[in-house]
């Protein structure tokens, strides 16, 4: 397996973000013109004004923007010194898949106990990857 390969499921995450981004300016847009909430009730970001169904999907932004930082730099970290083998792409394909799986609990039915499930394992799975990293180097 070519190291190269790290940056699929690293694509993979960055596109799903862009589209989430996406999802949240076309709900936000269409709420203000549906006359749902009014433009200033972004002026500071979120505010108790908007809907749940925009708000909901701007979090899920802000969640993908949070931990999957540390997933960029480690896979970058991995390939940088060349140590994205095989093991490693798997861990990156499953950190990815349960981030999915969390933004799309989130994003649909937003069942909590679901959805922490998804998010904590993801993070196990994400530590794992660090550890492994550590181990690598030393």
């Amino acid at each position: 397996m070519r190291a190269e390969a790290i940056f699929v499921p690293v694509s993979v995450l960055a596109l799903w973000t862009g589209v989430v981004l996406l999802m949240t300016g076309v709900r936000r847009i269409l709420a203000v013109r549906g006359r749902r909430v009014s433009p200033r009730a972004f002026r500071l970001g979120e505010s108790p004004e908007v809907p749940d169904d925009v708000a909901v999907v701007n979090r899920n932004l802000m969640n993908l923007l949070e931990m999957p930082v540390l997933f960029y730099v480690v896979s970058i970290a991995l390939y940088i010194t060349h140590h994205a083998g095989k093991g490693a792409v798997v861990m990156a394909w499953i950190y990815v898949g349960l981030r999915l799986l969390h933004s799309w609990e989130h994003l649909t039915s937003n069942r909590v106990v679901r959805r922490l499930a998804a998010f904590s394992l993801s993070n196990f799975v994400l530590v794992a990857m660090w550890v492994r990293f550590l181990a690598k180097l030393l």
